[in-house]
Protein backbone atom coordinates (compact mmCIF):
# COMPACT_ATOMS: atom_id res chain seq x y z
CA UNK A 1 0.00 0.00 0.00
CA UNK A 2 1.08 3.56 -0.73
CA UNK A 3 1.65 6.28 1.84
CA UNK A 4 -0.58 9.34 1.80
CA UNK A 5 1.48 12.35 0.76
CA UNK A 6 1.35 15.51 2.84
CA UNK A 7 -0.22 18.53 1.17
CA UNK A 8 0.61 21.02 3.89
CA UNK A 9 1.62 21.41 7.53
CA UNK A 10 -0.29 24.31 9.11
CA UNK A 11 0.59 25.79 12.54
CA UNK A 12 -2.38 26.36 14.84
CA UNK A 13 -3.42 29.90 15.72
CA UNK A 14 -4.72 31.26 19.03
CA UNK A 15 -8.23 32.73 18.92
CA UNK A 16 -10.57 34.30 21.48
CA UNK A 17 -13.90 32.50 21.68
CA UNK A 18 -16.12 34.59 23.91
CA UNK A 19 -13.34 35.24 26.39
CA UNK A 20 -11.93 31.71 26.16
CA UNK A 21 -8.47 31.53 24.51
CA UNK A 22 -8.04 28.36 22.43
CA UNK A 23 -5.76 26.98 19.73
CA UNK A 24 -7.59 26.82 16.38
CA UNK A 25 -6.08 24.43 13.83
CA UNK A 26 -9.22 24.60 11.66
CA UNK A 27 -10.38 26.85 10.03
CA UNK A 28 -7.03 28.38 9.10
CA UNK A 29 -5.37 30.56 6.48
CA UNK A 30 -5.37 27.70 3.97
CA UNK A 31 -8.90 26.29 4.28
CA UNK A 32 -12.21 27.04 5.95
CA UNK A 33 -13.05 23.35 6.33
CA UNK A 34 -12.12 19.89 5.09
CA UNK A 35 -15.31 18.01 4.34
CA UNK A 36 -16.79 16.65 6.61
CA UNK A 37 -14.74 18.47 9.31
CA UNK A 38 -15.72 22.06 10.01
CA UNK A 39 -13.74 23.23 13.03
CA UNK A 40 -11.09 22.09 15.52
CA UNK A 41 -10.42 23.82 18.86
CA UNK A 42 -7.75 22.75 21.35
CA UNK A 43 -8.27 24.22 24.83
CA UNK A 44 -5.91 24.09 27.81
CA UNK A 45 -7.37 25.80 30.86
CA UNK A 46 -6.44 25.93 34.53
CA UNK A 47 -9.21 26.42 37.08
CA UNK A 48 -8.11 28.29 40.18
CA UNK A 49 -10.49 26.48 42.52
CA UNK A 50 -12.93 27.78 45.12
CA UNK A 51 -15.46 28.43 42.33
CA UNK A 52 -19.00 27.30 41.83
CA UNK A 53 -19.59 25.08 38.81
CA UNK A 54 -22.20 27.47 37.40
CA UNK A 55 -19.61 30.28 37.35
CA UNK A 56 -17.17 28.56 34.98
CA UNK A 57 -17.21 26.81 31.63
CA UNK A 58 -19.68 27.44 28.84
CA UNK A 59 -23.36 27.90 29.67
CA UNK A 60 -26.40 26.87 27.67
CA UNK A 61 -26.32 27.43 23.91
CA UNK A 62 -28.11 25.83 20.92
CA UNK A 63 -26.87 23.72 18.00
CA UNK A 64 -28.44 22.25 14.87
CA UNK A 65 -27.29 20.24 11.87
CA UNK A 66 -23.94 18.69 12.90
CA UNK A 67 -22.07 16.86 15.66
CA UNK A 68 -19.89 18.77 18.12
CA UNK A 69 -17.47 16.19 19.55
CA UNK A 70 -15.19 16.68 22.57
CA UNK A 71 -12.10 14.58 23.30
CA UNK A 72 -11.14 14.99 26.96
CA UNK A 73 -7.41 14.71 27.76
CA UNK A 74 -7.17 16.25 31.25
CA UNK A 75 -9.77 17.03 33.90
CA UNK A 76 -13.48 16.45 33.41
CA UNK A 77 -16.29 17.92 31.33
CA UNK A 78 -19.91 18.00 32.50
CA UNK A 79 -22.62 18.03 29.83
CA UNK A 80 -26.26 18.96 30.43
CA UNK A 81 -28.82 19.41 27.66
CA UNK A 82 -32.44 20.20 26.89
CA UNK A 83 -33.23 16.50 26.32
CA UNK A 84 -32.38 15.63 29.92
CA UNK A 85 -28.89 14.20 29.49
CA UNK A 86 -26.48 14.90 32.34
CA UNK A 87 -23.04 13.29 32.36
CA UNK A 88 -19.43 13.89 33.37
CA UNK A 89 -16.63 12.51 31.17
CA UNK A 90 -13.04 12.39 32.37
CA UNK A 91 -9.60 12.12 30.80
CA UNK A 92 -9.41 9.59 27.97
CA UNK A 93 -13.13 9.89 27.28
CA UNK A 94 -15.29 11.49 24.62
CA UNK A 95 -18.49 13.54 24.64
CA UNK A 96 -20.33 12.82 21.38
CA UNK A 97 -23.44 14.82 20.60
CA UNK A 98 -25.41 14.83 17.36
CA UNK A 99 -27.34 18.10 17.44
CA UNK A 100 -29.83 16.97 14.79
CA UNK A 101 -32.93 19.15 14.58
CA UNK A 102 -31.83 21.18 17.58
CA UNK A 103 -30.58 20.91 21.14
CA UNK A 104 -29.42 23.28 23.87
CA UNK A 105 -26.46 22.17 25.98
CA UNK A 106 -23.84 23.42 28.42
CA UNK A 107 -20.20 22.41 28.80
CA UNK A 108 -18.65 23.00 32.20
CA UNK A 109 -15.89 21.52 34.33
CA UNK A 110 -16.94 18.96 36.90
CA UNK A 111 -17.99 20.21 40.32
CA UNK A 112 -14.78 18.83 41.84
CA UNK A 113 -12.61 20.59 39.23
CA UNK A 114 -14.39 23.90 39.79
CA UNK A 115 -14.14 23.66 43.58
CA UNK A 116 -10.67 22.14 44.00
CA UNK A 117 -9.03 23.60 40.89
CA UNK A 118 -6.80 21.93 38.35
CA UNK A 119 -6.14 21.49 34.66
CA UNK A 120 -8.60 20.79 31.88
CA UNK A 121 -7.48 19.94 28.35
CA UNK A 122 -9.92 19.16 25.56
CA UNK A 123 -10.21 19.12 21.80
CA UNK A 124 -13.59 19.92 20.32
CA UNK A 125 -14.22 19.39 16.64
CA UNK A 126 -17.34 19.77 14.53
CA UNK A 127 -18.43 17.05 12.12
CA UNK A 128 -20.92 17.94 9.40
CA UNK A 129 -24.06 15.84 8.89
CA UNK A 130 -25.51 14.98 5.46
CA UNK A 131 -28.66 16.98 4.61
CA UNK A 132 -30.99 14.00 4.90
CA UNK A 133 -29.99 13.46 8.55
CA UNK A 134 -29.72 17.06 9.77
CA UNK A 135 -33.24 17.15 11.20
CA UNK A 136 -33.13 13.79 12.98
CA UNK A 137 -33.69 13.59 16.72
CA UNK A 138 -30.55 14.60 18.66
CA UNK A 139 -28.57 11.97 20.47
CA UNK A 140 -25.82 12.07 23.08
CA UNK A 141 -23.13 9.53 23.94
CA UNK A 142 -20.82 9.93 26.96
CA UNK A 143 -17.88 7.60 26.37
CA UNK A 144 -15.31 6.85 29.07
CA UNK A 145 -11.74 5.75 28.42
CA UNK A 146 -12.68 2.25 29.58
CA UNK A 147 -15.53 2.14 27.06
CA UNK A 148 -13.31 3.18 24.15
CA UNK A 149 -11.74 0.25 22.23
CA UNK A 150 -8.04 0.47 21.39
CA UNK A 151 -4.97 -1.22 19.99
CA UNK A 152 -1.62 -0.95 21.74
CA UNK A 153 1.88 -2.24 22.27
CA UNK A 154 4.60 -1.05 24.63
CA UNK A 155 5.26 2.05 22.49
CA UNK A 156 1.82 3.26 21.43
CA UNK A 157 -1.89 3.24 22.13
CA UNK A 158 -4.52 4.06 19.50
CA UNK A 159 -8.13 4.58 20.61
CA UNK A 160 -10.87 3.98 18.04
CA UNK A 161 -13.71 6.43 18.72
CA UNK A 162 -15.64 6.04 15.46
CA UNK A 163 -15.33 3.90 12.35
CA UNK A 164 -13.75 0.49 11.81
CA UNK A 165 -10.05 -0.10 12.29
CA UNK A 166 -8.45 -3.55 11.98
CA UNK A 167 -11.64 -5.26 13.12
CA UNK A 168 -12.25 -2.83 15.98
CA UNK A 169 -15.43 -0.78 15.73
CA UNK A 170 -15.61 2.60 17.40
CA UNK A 171 -18.80 3.06 19.46
CA UNK A 172 -19.76 6.57 18.25
CA UNK A 173 -22.57 6.75 15.70
CA UNK A 174 -21.72 8.70 12.55
CA UNK A 175 -23.95 9.69 9.63
CA UNK A 176 -21.24 9.36 6.98
CA UNK A 177 -18.25 6.99 6.80
CA UNK A 178 -15.27 8.11 8.86
CA UNK A 179 -12.42 6.97 11.09
CA UNK A 180 -11.64 8.99 14.22
CA UNK A 181 -8.60 8.03 16.30
CA UNK A 182 -6.83 9.28 19.41
CA UNK A 183 -3.18 8.29 19.68
CA UNK A 184 -0.20 8.36 21.98
CA UNK A 185 3.23 7.16 20.90
CA UNK A 186 6.77 7.21 22.26
CA UNK A 187 10.09 6.04 20.88
CA UNK A 188 8.84 3.89 18.01
CA UNK A 189 6.83 3.87 14.78
CA UNK A 190 3.37 2.74 13.77
CA UNK A 191 1.59 2.44 10.41
CA UNK A 192 -2.07 3.51 10.39
CA UNK A 193 -4.26 2.37 7.50
CA UNK A 194 -6.87 4.87 6.27
CA UNK A 195 -9.00 4.59 3.11
CA UNK A 196 -7.36 6.52 0.28
CA UNK A 197 -10.53 8.50 -0.55
CA UNK A 198 -11.00 9.76 3.01
CA UNK A 199 -10.11 13.40 3.67
CA UNK A 200 -7.55 13.22 6.47
CA UNK A 201 -6.17 15.59 9.11
CA UNK A 202 -3.67 14.84 11.89
CA UNK A 203 -3.23 17.26 14.80
CA UNK A 204 -0.44 17.07 17.40
CA UNK A 205 -1.32 18.16 20.91
CA UNK A 206 2.33 18.06 21.93
CA UNK A 207 5.61 16.38 21.11
CA UNK A 208 7.43 15.87 17.83
CA UNK A 209 6.83 13.31 15.05
CA UNK A 210 7.63 12.39 11.51
CA UNK A 211 4.53 11.60 9.44
CA UNK A 212 5.38 9.91 6.14
CA UNK A 213 8.85 11.42 6.42
CA UNK A 214 7.81 15.01 7.17
CA UNK A 215 8.72 16.47 10.57
CA UNK A 216 5.81 17.99 12.48
CA UNK A 217 5.67 19.52 15.94
CA UNK A 218 3.19 20.30 18.70
CA UNK A 219 0.05 22.18 17.63
CA UNK A 220 0.67 21.54 13.93
CA UNK A 221 -2.20 20.42 11.69
CA UNK A 222 -1.17 17.98 8.95
CA UNK A 223 -3.31 18.06 5.80
CA UNK A 224 -2.89 14.92 3.69
CA UNK A 225 -3.65 14.12 0.07
CA UNK A 226 -6.07 11.39 -0.99
CA UNK A 227 -3.38 9.41 -2.82
CA UNK A 228 -2.60 6.52 -0.49
CA UNK A 229 -3.70 4.48 2.50
CA UNK A 230 -0.81 4.60 4.99
CA UNK A 231 0.20 7.07 7.68
CA UNK A 232 3.69 6.13 8.85
CA UNK A 233 4.19 7.79 12.23
CA UNK A 234 7.69 7.87 13.75
CA UNK A 235 8.02 9.29 17.26
CA UNK A 236 10.97 11.45 18.26
CA UNK A 237 9.51 11.88 21.74
CA UNK A 238 6.30 11.08 23.58
CA UNK A 239 3.53 12.63 21.51
CA UNK A 240 -0.25 12.80 21.66
CA UNK A 241 -2.19 13.23 18.44
CA UNK A 242 -5.60 12.79 16.84
CA UNK A 243 -6.56 11.57 13.38
CA UNK A 244 -9.75 12.91 11.79
CA UNK A 245 -10.56 11.17 8.51
CA UNK A 246 -13.79 10.79 6.62
CA UNK A 247 -15.50 10.38 3.30
CA UNK A 248 -16.47 13.77 1.83
CA UNK A 249 -20.20 14.51 1.97
CA UNK A 250 -19.97 16.79 -1.04
CA UNK A 251 -22.85 19.14 -0.17
CA UNK A 252 -23.13 22.89 0.13
CA UNK A 253 -22.50 24.10 3.68
CA UNK A 254 -24.01 27.26 5.14
CA UNK A 255 -23.23 28.07 8.76
CA UNK A 256 -24.00 30.79 11.25
CA UNK A 257 -22.65 30.57 14.77
CA UNK A 258 -23.84 27.29 16.29
CA UNK A 259 -25.92 26.19 13.28
CA UNK A 260 -24.66 24.26 10.22
CA UNK A 261 -27.15 23.75 7.41
CA UNK A 262 -27.23 23.67 3.59
CA UNK A 263 -29.05 26.91 2.74
CA UNK A 264 -29.45 30.40 4.17
CA UNK A 265 -33.18 29.77 4.54
CA UNK A 266 -32.46 26.80 6.78
CA UNK A 267 -30.16 28.98 8.91
CA UNK A 268 -32.94 31.56 9.35
CA UNK A 269 -35.32 28.73 10.33
CA UNK A 270 -32.79 27.51 12.91
CA UNK A 271 -32.49 31.00 14.41
CA UNK A 272 -36.27 31.31 14.60
CA UNK A 273 -36.72 27.86 16.13
CA UNK A 274 -34.05 28.53 18.76
CA UNK A 275 -35.67 31.84 19.70
CA UNK A 276 -39.08 30.13 19.96
CA UNK A 277 -37.75 27.41 22.25
CA UNK A 278 -38.26 24.61 19.72
CA UNK A 279 -34.81 23.20 20.54
CA UNK A 280 -35.89 22.71 24.12
CA UNK A 281 -35.13 24.55 27.30
CA UNK A 282 -32.07 23.82 29.38
CA UNK A 283 -32.46 24.28 33.12
CA UNK A 284 -29.07 23.41 34.58
CA UNK A 285 -28.87 21.67 37.93
CA UNK A 286 -25.94 22.13 40.29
Amino acid sequence: MKRKSIRQVIPSQKVNMGGHIVEQPLPNQVMDQLDPFLLIHHAEWTFKGHQRQQEVGIGGHPHRGFSPVTFVFKGEVRHQDSFGHDAVVGAGGTQWMHAGKGIVHSERPSKELAEKGGEQEIIQFWVNTPAKYKMEKPYYLPLSEEETPFIEDVHYKIQVVAGDYKGIKGPAKTFSPMLLLRGEIKGDAVDLEIPSHYNTLVYLLDGHLEINGTVVKQKDLVYLNNDGEILHILAHEKTRFIVLSGEPIGEEVTSYGPFVMNTQTEILEALRDAQMGKMGVLIEEF
